[in-house]
């Protein structure tokens, strides 16, 4: 592969298209269709395009800006804001998102009267709370909030929702998805509401999956980390026949010394508020990493060569080499969780290299693009 700037991410295009075409068949099978989240790519053109080709046409951020990137470059999809809209942007919202979720009676009222003006009808899914105690309706209160909303114009419910394991990590246990099911079926029938999406969830719902032998009503799952990482994100375990290395990160080294493994002199907290101990292992080989917290959530990678990470700073990352024997200008590659990936794919200081492996019969590779790191000055929207 051609070297690039450093630190950068490197994404094969063709692993997550792959990864999504065996979720999307294996939820299908239960009549179940995906909505594929592309937030934590920042809403990568490249990355939403290879959802898009592997089927998957429901795209969803929680990023407006992001929304309005991908509608604006043209690409064939419904787009989701896959949180309640902030008042401040219920016009681009009604101007660029398909569909909300919603919880605020006051925001859906904006909606309504936003969708007037620009003489359109806005879909809004509800969410439910089940548990987690991040955003949703009680059910105690769904039904009046469904009545309000009723009587606003432009305006239409095409779904009620869920999630779970994102805040409060409450499981999508069999109960808690049965209990989800029979109220959706209830206010269903109560409201005379078609609901095309039944949203049951998201990446923690793959083992509910597998095991159930009744998905109820659920007929739409919110699906991110799974198709990008290849994990259930329960227990954090691979999904059969998905990749796990559809992105890696790579840092490049600008210093490799022998230095002692303890700090001296008089010791305080570190730039970050932090006291810190290290075990002595006398002399050791340190390579230091021109990449940083500033630029990645340094707890969520995992080096790929034989090295370990020491610690560090807003823009290093100290290695102990052990054997390695890494010199300035040596690339170390990582592995990413989801929160290093989101980190990672946010930072206007990290470069995207995007690439696929263009056939199984010669196994080569085709780079793509590489995305320069993006500074932001005046706006987002100029920036983009």
């Amino acid at each position: 592969m051609i070297k690039d700037g450093t630190p950068r991410v490197e994404i094969d295009l063709m692993k997550i298209k792959h990864n999504a075409k065996v979720l999307k068949n294996l939820f299908s099978k239960k009549e179940i269709h995906i909505t594929g989240v592309v937030k934590c790519t920042a809403g990568s053109l490249e990355v939403a395009r290879a959802f898009i080709e592997s089927g998957i046409t429901r795209l969803a951020d929680t990023k407006l800006i992001n929304i309005e990137k991908m509608k604006n470059a043209g690409l064939k999809a419904n787009f989701m804001l896959l949180r309640t809209p902030a008042m401040s942007e219920i016009e681009k919202v009604v101007q660029f998102a398909h569909i909300s979720m919603n919880t605020e009676l006051e925001v859906i009222r904006a909606l309504s009267a936003e969708a007037q003006k620009q003489n359109k009808r806005h879909s809004i899914i509800l969410m439910v709370e089940m548990g987690d105690l991040r955003e949703g309706i009680l059910c105690k209160d769904v039904p009046s909030f469904i009545m309000e909303v009723q009587k606003l114009p432009s305006i239409e419910i095409v779904g009620l929702g869920t999630n779970f394991a994102c805040f409060g990590g409450v499981i999508p246990t069999e109960q808690k998805m049965c209990e989800f099911s029979s109220f959706v079926r209830e206010m269903k029938t109560q409201f005379s509401l078609s609901l095309p999406y039944v949203s049951g969830g998201n990446s923690a719902n793959y083992n509910w999956l597998t095991e159930t032998k009744d998905p109820g009503m659920v007929n739409n799952i919110r699906l991110g980390e799974s198709i990008l990482l290849g994990l259930e994100t329960i227990n954090g375990t691979l999904i059969p026949e998905l990749y796990p290395d559809a992105f890696r990160l790579i840092s490049e080294v600008i210093e490799s010394k022998k230095k002692p493994s303890v700090p001296f002199g008089e010791l305080s907290k570190n730039a970050f508020g932090e006291t810190v101990s290290f075990p002595d292992k006398g002399m050791m080989r340190r390579a230091i990493l021109g990449v940083g917290r500033q630029d990645v959530l340094v707890t969520g990678l995992t080096p790929l060569q034989p090295v370990d990470i020491i610690g560090s700073s807003s823009d290093h990352i100290i290695l102990d080499a052990k054997d390695v024997h890494l010199k300035p200008g040596d690339e170390v590659p990582f592995a990413l969780n989801y929160g290093a990936l989101l980190s990672a794919m946010t930072s206007p200081y990290v470069y995207k290299t995007y690439f696929r492996v263009e056939s199984k019969s010669n196994g080569s590779t085709k780079k793509l693009s590489t995305k320069k790191p993006k500074f932001f000055h005046s706006s987002l929207s100029k920036a983009l």
